[in-house]
């Protein structure tokens, strides 16, 4: 493999360092690239000591941080389970000396309030210790754990039984093994923390000494960098600024300007053969000049006539906008990636959409702005997904949703040609409202008119046919409403009875209503010879759908018979 290298690429290797040898002594036969990547590599080698450098005094503070953070929240920790345990010892030596029960209650509250603090502490140190540190602490927190039981029973006896009992419980052996060994297990953990605040000390002169490299090296990239500027500067920018006058030159016409530096062998010297070429070719351009005259006339003819065709556009899509915004409606088009092609200002009203949201925006973004003003709480995914279904298929629909601030919007939704979705929404708030009073009202009006004693008939004015009948009236005739609605007098009544009837329609007709009570003789094809008080009342007017005869009929056969 070396003599592979030697002798392929040995030779070039060689002649370059000569090159270079010579360059030092005052020859000048390098090329710019050469100078540049000589640089470029010496600044290379010295950027990635660098680099070298800097990983390593960053992996330096890492560790030098996260044994300061390790230790001092050791150190915190420490500090509060030494306080926890003190707290919960003077506690304990209250409940001994206490004679009261409401005392021993407070001093018992105490311990089992710090017994929990000191579980929280131990809880909150676990996650930072390190994985050395791992056994001891898990030692120490077993100690806790007794130590915390221990302390549990105690309290237990001092209110079920005594504090004499409680008392004789802790002054035992066991307890005082108890705290001895856990003592004993924080100062094992502590002086390993003490151990690494010393470690993390040496990491820090070590990283003093890596910050002197850095800078040293940083110097060295600096005077790199600026010698690269004064080979940049000499050997290329003044003699590029001569080509550069030279070219200025020629392209105001002077054909017979000298180019400079023809005879240089470097990247310069092909630029100024370049340049003298490119004088050659100015003469062609001349040439060119009247052909390039002839076609910017045509070129601005065909602006011309560009501009009348975007004016008539703008009229066209300005018309367009006015007709879309003058609609009663909410307008808004959508392509088949549901990505807004125009929308009119009353959708951008009715969900209270903001000027950022315009031509080109997202029916998502349109969505999310109703989620945060609170008009939309559905899932947008899904939403969109069946938009997308929908102009996919070409599906029309229509259905009303009821927006969260409680208005009702009906939509039509329809697709366009060439792909693409249309929907327009209307505000049928009021309509709703109005229909639902509507509905009530009716209801209430027919539950009224069911229940009255008087019978009530009433009459289409047009073709005299019987268009209603309440409760009172089906039982007076005898005949069900099934029987009579949809029917004439002449169809029900015998030929005397019908004449009658429409004799009182003709005098209806006169004189609008009839509000004094009419007595009559009918014959009635199910009850026979009946005599009625009836008053009537005109709705509409002729030629109107509404115009109607009601007439409200009083029995009154009962009561002639009984006079007689």
């Amino acid at each position: 493999m070396n003599a592979a290298i030697a002798g392929f690429g040995a030779g070039p290797v060689v002649r370059l360092l000569k090159k270079y040898i010579r360059f030092a002594r005052g020859a000048d036969d390098l090329t710019v690239a050469e100078k540049v990547y000589a640089i470029a590599g010496f600044l290379g080698i010295v950027t990635t000591f660098l680099l070298i450098m800097s990983i390593q005094t960053v992996r330096l503070q890492n560790s030098y941080r996260n044994m300061q953070a390790s230790s001092a929240a050791a150190a915190i920790n420490s500090g509060l389970v030494n306080a926890s345990i003190y707290a919960i010892v003077m506690d304990s030596r209250g409940i001994y000396m206490s004679t009261e029960r409401a005392k021993v209650k407070e001093f018992a509250d105490g311990i089992l309030k710090r017994n929990h603090e000191l579980a929280e502490v131990m809880k909150g140190w676990e996650p930072t210790v390190r994985s050395e540190d791992f056994e001891q602490f898990a030692a120490l927190k077993r100690r806790i754990a007794q130590f915390i039981d221990f302390r549990q029973e105690l309290v237990r006896r001092a209110l079920d039984i005594s504090p004499a009992a409680a008392r004789e419980f802790g002054d035992t052996e066991a307890s005082s093994t108890v705290r001895s060994r856990l003592n004993a297990d924080l100062e094992a953990l502590q002086r390993g923390y003490n151990e690494r605040i010393r470690e993390a000390d040496g990491l820090a002169e070590q990283n003093r000494y890596a910050a002197w490299y850095l800078f040293m090296l940083g110097l060295a990239a600096l005077v790199l960098a600026a010698l690269n500027v004064l080979v940049i500067r000499d050997s290329v920018l003044a003699r590029l600024l001569d080509i550069a006058q030279a070219t200025d030159r020629i392209t105001t016409g002077d054909i017979r300007s000298e180019v400079p530096h023809l005879r240089r062998q470097d990247e310069i010297g092909r630029l100024a053969r370049g340049v003298r070429n490119f004088r050659d070719a100015v003469a062609q351009v001349f040439e060119l000049e009247q052909l390039e005259f002839d076609l910017s006339k045509q070129r601005d003819a065909a602006m011309a006539e560009r501009d009348a065709f975007n004016d008539k556009y703008q009229v066209k899509k300005w018309q367009l906008s006015a007709a879309i915004n003058s609609m009663p409606q909410g307008l808004i088009m959508l392509d088949g990636k549901a990505s807004v092609i125009a929308m009119n200002s009353k959708y951008c009203r009715m969900y209270n959409l903001p000027e950022t949201i315009k031509s080109g925006s997202s029916l998502e973004e349109i969505l999310l702005h109703r989620v945060a003003s609170g008009l939309f709480s559905g899932d947008i995914k899904a939403y969109l997904s069946a938009i997308l279904v929908r102009i996919a298929k070409r599906e029309p629909a229509a259905y009303e949703i009821m927006l969260n601030d409680g208005r009702i919007v009906k939509i039509f939704e329809r697709p366009m040609d060439g792909g693409g979705w249309v929907s327009v929404q209307e505000d049928v708030t009021e309509q709703r409202q109005k229909e639902r009073i509507l509905e009530r009202t009716e209801r209430l009006l027919a539950t009224v008119v069911e229940n009255v004693r008087e019978g009530i008939i009433a009459k289409d004015a047009r073709s005299l046919r019987y268009l209603f009948i309440n409760k009172a009236a089906e039982q007076q005739i005898g005949m069900s409403r099934s029987d009579l609605v949809g029917k004439t007098a002449r169809e029900l009544f015998s030929p005397e009875t019908a004449e009658l009837i429409e004799k009182r329609d003709q005098q209806l007709l006169a004189q609008s209503q009839q509000l004094e009570p009419i007595v009559d003789t009918i014959y009635n094809p199910v009850r026979g010879r009946q005599v009625i008080s009836w008053r009537r009342l005109q709705i509409g007017s002729h030629g109107e759908d509404s115009h109607m005869f009601v007439s409200m009929i009083e029995d009154l056969s009962d009561q002639v018979g009984t006079a007689a």
